[in-house]
């Protein structure tokens, strides 16, 4: 097949006094991420859609949260591994669209950054990252800022040699 799309979902706890890291940038806020790494459901939600776009299984199967060779680790990391099996299966990223569904903090003012890290991240222009943030209206763990979730989308082209 010559274009592949793939669907990622992620949502973590959140607790007082722990980082909060969405798309590698680090977000002001008295809550972050209870996780086995750093928790950024961004980047594990890309991951996700990265991996199941080829049938690869998913970020668990890849980097088991079992595993202290991943505890704590920079979610950073895992994404540049996935992009090297994904270049090694003979395809390319066209687009990423993501979702953050957060009651809080506001992320709006974030959202550039993310944007430039996650260019940065993939080697793509930002204008093939889509990021956006949104509430849950105060419904559910998520209205009531005691998660965060995030999900994907991504479109992948066979590389043409």
């Amino acid at each position: 097949m010559d274009f592949r799309i793939g669907n990622g979902y992620d949502i973590h706890r959140l607790k007082e006094g722990r980082k909060l890291i969405l798309g590698g940038v680090l977000i002001p806020y008295e809550k972050g991420f209870v996780a086995h790494s750093d928790g950024d459901a961004l980047i594990h939600s890309i991951i996700d859609a990265l991996l199941g776009a080829l049938a690869l299984g998913d970020i668990g199967s890849h980097f088991p949260d079992n595993d202290e060779m991943y505890k704590n680790i920079d979610s950073s990391i895992l994404l540049k591994k996935v992009l090297r099996i994904i270049n090694a299966q003979n395809y390319e990223i066209v687009n990423i669209d993501t979702n953050i569904i957060a009651q809080k903090p506001k992320l709006a003012p974030y959202i550039p950054n993310i944007i430039d890290n996650l260019a940065l991240l993939t080697n793509l222009n930002k204008n093939q990252i889509s990021v956006k943030a949104k509430t849950n209206e105060n419904m559910d763990s998520v209205g009531e800022c005691k998660a965060i979730e995030t999900n994907c989308v991504v479109l992948l082209k066979r590389i043409n040699y």
